[in-house]
């Protein structure tokens, strides 16, 4: 008797154009995902909306999401790709669970008081974030989450809420889930040299070509030590970028270079301009061939929200029904 493959889901806010970070932090590992079980990624637009509220501007940033995931190696044969808002079902779930969720593990969500502390206004459905998020896994039967070391918390918090719901209903509902730390991801230096991230606005865009990307990479904060002298690779942002994105016979050539001497930081930027042409040059055409056929990216969104659906329907029926209510729900697939 052969064993189910594994669930594997993860949810991707639309937050603008893909980034170097956003690639070696996630994407990559999402693609190599695929191969290891059935994998489930949602474009999480709901969630976006508890930090923009900008109707013109949101389509067009899932759309954007969709179309770079897709041309950066996702297949939709291998994984379901779909739009978090076009399984409404996740909202009536999200209502069960908080139900029977204590405010106070709500209140010691650490991302709640970091977004907070950078600005966010805190309102409602921030400080409910976890209650959703915990609907969005437990939803469809996900037996792993894929997560940074910094997001273990919000797996522990989905496993306190669904072992709640099973204590007030004397009921099994919910398969619990287990966070997957991504041993593969990196941490990727932005062009001051923070992490790379939208937020201190030192990203490096994977579809940014020509001058725009020049100017970006060229941009690149280093120190001031003379073409002549010595450099340490690990101290040059560059390089450390550069090691990311070129092979590792590459890397270790400039890292070579750079500690003898006579090989400039601008020799290192533009060797990492080059790479990065290099490795994201098929992944941009792909982008550009899916960009003029509109359909086939809403197809796949579409079928993914079909099949995604039909698993959220089965566990919301099982917990209306944990729950005392009875009859499946407007809209439901199986009725």
């Amino acid at each position: 008797m052969t064993s189910s493959p594994q669930r594997i889901l993860s949810g991707i806010q639309p937050s603008g154009m893909a980034h170097l970070g956003n690639y070696f932090g996630a994407i990559r590992q999402y693609v190599e995902l695929q191969e290891q079980g059935e994998a489930l990624y949602f474009i999480a637009d709901f969630h976006a909306l508890t930090t923009m509220q900008d109707r013109q501007r949101l389509p067009q940033m899932v759309r954007d999401l969709a179309l770079d995931y897709l041309a950066l190696g996702l297949d939709p044969n291998k994984a379901v790709l779909f739009r978090q808002s076009d399984v409404p079902e996740v909202c009536e779930l999200t209502w069960l669970l908080s139900t029977c969720t204590g405010l106070g593990l709500l209140e010691r969500a650490t991302s709640y008081k970091d977004k907070v502390a950078r600005g966010i206004k805190p309102r409602a459905g921030l400080f409910f974030y976890p209650v959703l998020m915990a609907a969005d896994i437990l939803i469809y039967g996900t037996n792993v989450v894929p997560v940074g070391k910094d997001q273990v918390q919000h797996i522990e918090m989905t496993q306190d809420m669904a072992d709640s719901f099973h204590a007030a209903y004397d009921c099994e509902v919910f398969v619990r889930p287990e966070a997957r730390l991504v041993q593969s991801a990196a941490v990727v230096p932005g062009i001051d040299g923070q992490k790379m991230s939208k937020s201190y606005d030192n990203t490096i865009a994977i579809f940014a070509e020509g001058k725009p990307l020049k100017k970006r990479v060229m941009s690149i904060v280093t120190d001031s030590k003379g073409v002549d002298e010595a450099k340490d690779p690990e101290t040059c942002n560059a390089y450390l970028i550069y090691k990311l994105v070129a092979t590792p016979e590459q890397a270790a050539e400039m890292a070579q270079r750079l500690s003898a001497g006579g090989y400039g930081y601008g020799d290192a930027k533009k060797a990492l301009l080059q790479a990065i042409d290099e490795r994201f040059g098929d992944a941009r055409e792909r982008r550009r061939e899916l960009v003029a056929q509109p359909d086939y990216v809403d197809d796949v969104l579409a079928a993914g929200a079909k099949h995604a659906r039909r698993l959220a329907q089965e566990v919301v029926g099982k917990a209306r029904e944990a729950v005392g209510l009875r009859g499946a729900p407007v809209g439901d697939l199986r009725a």
